[in-house]
């Protein structure tokens, strides 16, 4: 980035998570808002639409907003049908990306880090922006050098299309650059449905559970002989826990080119020990 001021575009300027993380951009000294995507309120200004202080309005797509307003760093918080064009149409703009949504698997991140070092940008993708659930990420992943079995639950509302959620998606995945878990019964040799043992994600098995009630709660268990160890983030019904995580990849994704995944990422170094933010 050539300026000290980050210009932020947020796409999913009136969902759920954003009102925070909004109010927190308007606080912030080094950081401005510039402009925000939402079809629904696409034409107003930020100020009628989010009630921000910051000037700048609301466009129906993120190429039309990166185009009228040129950003920094796009933060996109929308939905799992359109992150994905929403990341692409932001990296072509020349903007760095802070993804917050659910959605995307491997391959998607394999491609989009393919387009960013390209285009000389950086994508920073969290399933999670919490900083605790960061911490359960990387307490999974020290277990995980150590202990032979496990499985991941993964806890959402009865209306969430995506399974699983990033959260747990993005633990898998960790925890499978690490090594897989060994088996049980192969599940060539189960008796029964095999969905009932879950998906395999990256050589983890990762169940789903949708029920009225949950916000998002990921919990993987470590099982040996005659003991267990339970690791769980469970997620309030309010998006505040997500806004510190999502301002610190704000700040550091202009030092980064292709893709990084996890908040942990940012928060520890290789060995465990924690980085100033």
């Amino acid at each position: 980035m050539t300026t000290s001021m980050i210009r932020v575009c947020f796409a999913g300027i009136t969902g759920w998570t954003a009102p925070p993380i909004v109010a927190a951009l308007d606080r912030a000294e080094d950081l401005t808002l510039v402009s925000g995507v939402s079809r629904s309120s696409a034409g107003r200004s930020l100020a009628e639409a989010v009630g921000s202080r910051a000037e700048g309005k609301v466009y129906g797509s993120v190429a039309e907003a990166l185009a009228a307003a040129p950003a920094d760093v796009l933060v996109d918080y929308t939905s799992a049908a359109a992150v994905g064009p929403n990341v692409r149409a932001g990296i072509e703009a020349g903007a760095h990306v802070v993804v917050g949504s659910s959605g995307l698997t491997a391959e998607d991140y394999a491609e989009l880090d393919s387009l960013a070092r390209a285009a000389g940008v950086g994508v920073i993708a969290a399933g999670n922006f919490s900083v605790m659930a960061a911490v359960l990420s990387r307490a999974a992943a020290l277990a995980a050098e150590h202990l032979d079995h496990w499985e991941i639950t993964d806890y959402a509302s009865a209306g969430k299309p995506d399974v699983p959620s990033g959260t747990a998606r993005e633990l898998a995945e960790s925890l499978g650059r690490i090594r897989s878990p060994e088996q049980g019964v192969p599940p060539a040799e189960l008796i029964g449905p095999p969905e009932a043992r879950g998906a395999d994600v990256a050589g983890s098995r990762v169940h789903s559970v949708r029920l009225p009630s949950f916000v998002v709660s990921t919990e993987v268990v470590f099982g040996g002989d005659g003991e267990r160890l339970t690791l769980r983030h469970d997620a309030g019904a309010t998006p505040d826990p997500y806004t510190a995580g999502t301002l610190l990849a704000v700040r550091r994704v202009g030092g980064t080119v292709g893709v990084r995944r996890g908040l942990d990422s940012l928060l520890f170094d290789g060995d465990g020990t924690t980085r100033g933010a």
